[in-house]
């Protein structure tokens, strides 16, 4: 499985492509941020992250990308660019018909250093040991989008298992709403 993880942002927005299965070594692909200057248009701030995003999703074809889900924060400018650039790789993906998953903060460190409570150290140092790295992604944004990347390579397998399950349980239920009418 090759994801791209993507750690949402308008100033600098992290990429990492990992490739490989759950319980096997993975392997890191590419690593970088995408970067838009602070004072620039919000359109066109925007345009970059797409265009950045659109170089990554040309170069390493990921079978899905896996974004940062945006949480509620005190600054609300700051969670409003977040959400844009979130958006920009979520509808990159969805044009491309690549399937995006979204992973909450503490989903990934937890996954990652197994504490939804680790700081951004814990994860950069998590990360390098994992993909067997010689020293940690810098900026923290780029170690952020490998550990999204990580993340949903090792929780993907169950999430579809679980998925399936619902369905079927589902179809197997007699609908409530035969026979009614409006």
């Amino acid at each position: 499985m090759r994801v791209l993880g993507v750690d949402p942002g308008l100033t600098r927005c992290g990429v990492g492509v990992v490739e490989g299965v759950a319980g096997r070594p993975l392997t890191m692909l590419g690593v970088g941020v995408v970067r838009t200057p602070a004072d620039a248009d919000l359109s066109h701030r925007l345009v970059a992250v797409e265009q950045g995003i659109e170089r990554w999703l040309d170069e390493h074809r990921p079978e899905y990308v896996a974004v940062e889900r945006v949480f509620s924060q005190h600054n609300v400018r700051t969670v409003m660019g977040t959400a844009q650039a979130s958006a920009v790789a979520m509808l990159c993906a969805a044009r491309r018909g690549i399937p995006v998953a979204l992973h909450t903060p503490s989903e990934v460190k937890a996954a990652v250093t197994g504490s939804g409570r680790a700081d951004k150290a814990q994860v950069g140092a998590m990360v390098t040991r994992l993909l067997r790295l010689a020293a940690p992604p810098k900026p923290a944004d780029a170690a952020d989008a490998l550990a999204l990347a990580i993340c949903h390579i090792w929780r993907a397998p169950a999430q579809n298992r679980l998925q399936q399950a619902v369905a079927a349980h589902v179809a197997g239920q007699p609908s409530t709403m035969k026979g009614r009418t409006a």
